[in-house]
């Protein structure tokens, strides 16, 4: 990995937590290719609901990127609820579509990355790439009646990121998963207003839930500065709502 200005990939980049991921690494220099579901500048659409759509994101950003890629943040995902008395199809549609978007696109972009990292020169802290993966913490507190997929797709990203760090961290690569609580954006306040904000928010000792800024201050840290030892570290970012 050269020292000069990193290249990073991040997915899920135009709003909440990706937007704030991809000002923050900007603002330190670091030359980032975002992800959305439509093209804008610095914005690659890629729909990730599509089976092998993660594979041709990781071509294009390639190429936007001049052939290097040091960093890839997978932020990209979908909280949508299906009750367990919705019909058979719907039921597995659904799990379908968040296993794919949360889990699976996410793998084959980390796949890319290792493929990507091996065989190049170290940086001066001996890695040759990072991957961020932004789960939740839901990967090991569980979710709503609603939401097992949910849970399920994020606590297989936190194992997938160990299996990660563990697999590869002899080559040089790092990875690092963050797990946050509910996050101030469209999807969390839609949410909160539905299962009433107050009964939640009680549930967390700081009182709030986390800015987006918060979180993207812990993704830049993981992206750019984070020690080659911190291989394979979850980092929660819930207000203490839940401590490990």
């Amino acid at each position: 990995m050269p020292e000069s200005p990193p290249h990073i990939l991040v997915t899920g980049a135009t709003r909440g937590i990706g937007a704030a991921i991809l000002e923050a690494l900007s603002a330190r220099g670091a030359r980032v290719i975002g992800h959305g579901t439509r093209a804008t500048p610095g914005i690659l659409a890629a729909d990730l609901s599509e089976s092998g759509a993660g594979d041709g994101l990781w071509e294009a950003a390639l190429a936007a990127l001049d052939g290097r890629i040091d960093v890839l943040i997978n932020n990209a995902g979908v909280f949508e609820a299906i009750s367990v008395e919705a019909p058979d199809a719907e039921w597995q549609a659904s799990w379908t579509r968040t296993l794919q978007i949360n889990l699976q696109a996410s793998a084959d972009l980390c796949r890319r990355m290792v493929l990507h990292a091996q065989g190049r020169e170290p940086d001066a802290g001996g890695l040759r790439g990072r991957i961020v993966n932004v789960a939740s913490r839901a990967a090991y507190r569980g979710d709503s009646p609603a939401h097992w997929h949910y849970a399920a797709s994020k606590a297989g990203m936190v194992a997938m990121t160990k299996s990660i760090a563990r697999g590869y961290a002899g080559q040089g690569l790092a990875a690092f998963a963050i797990c946050p609580g509910y996050v101030m954006t469209g999807m969390a306040q839609d949410y909160l207003a539905s299962r009433g904000g107050d009964k939640l928010l009680a549930d967390i000792p700081l009182g709030r839930v986390a800015q987006p800024g918060e979180v993207a201050s812990v993704a830049t840290y993981l992206a750019l500065d984070a020690p080659a030892s911190m291989t394979g570290a979850v980092l929660d970012v819930n207000g203490a709502s839940f401590v490990r």
